[in-house]
């Protein structure tokens, strides 16, 4: 019989006990109250027993699960920062690549107008040699003088426009 029962069983018996005359007292059965008595001294152990496993239990429990979510509120922590640098990397890697393109897009622009200059000059020697020798030469230097134009239309193609420009524009028909 558990506690509770036992409990129970003095309850009923306090209550059935016959009462004392001009008196709230009531006549119990010695033994048989401390028979129950007995019982339950004994039975308290064990119930107690299983309470402070239950509690035991459940603290265990409890602590178990304070540590899982602490570790998992570190896990989520230590991804939360991962994925910041992570994004802080890409956000430098994508300015970096930005700058460079930049940087090489400026000193390829650079580079195409030294080249168009030096070309434009190297045509500019070209076209006056070619006048002096059409000129020297005379009617002979017919042919000259058309080279004379070509070059001159380069140079005026390379003088004008942007590159896009001069690559999409329609191509001259030249003579010869």
């Amino acid at each position: 019989m558990d506690l509770a029962a036992r409990l129970q069983q003095l309850e009923d018996l306090v209550r059935e006990a016959k009462s004392m005359p001009l008196s709230s007292s009531a006549l119990l059965n010695r033994d048989e109250v401390l028979e129950i008595l007995t019982e339950m001294k004994e039975g308290l152990p064990e119930e107690i027993k299983q309470a402070r496993w239950v509690v035991k239990d459940r603290e265990e429990l409890l602590a178990k699960a304070r540590r899982d979510a602490e570790r998992m509120v570190e896990e989520a922590r230590a991804e939360q920062l991962r994925l910041a640098s992570h994004e802080e990397v890409v956000k430098r890697a994508q300015a970096e690549a930005e700058r460079i393109l930049a940087e090489a897009g400026e000193e390829a622009r650079r580079v195409r107008l030294e080249a168009e200059d030096y070309v434009d000059a190297k045509l500019a020697q070209l076209e006056a040699a070619l006048k002096r020798i059409s000129e020297e030469l005379g009617a002979t230097g017919q042919y000259l003088a058309r080279t004379v134009e070509q070059v001159e239309a380069g140079r005026t193609k390379l003088r004008g426009g942007s590159p896009a420009q001069q690559e999409f524009a329609p191509e001259e028909t030249g003579e010869g």
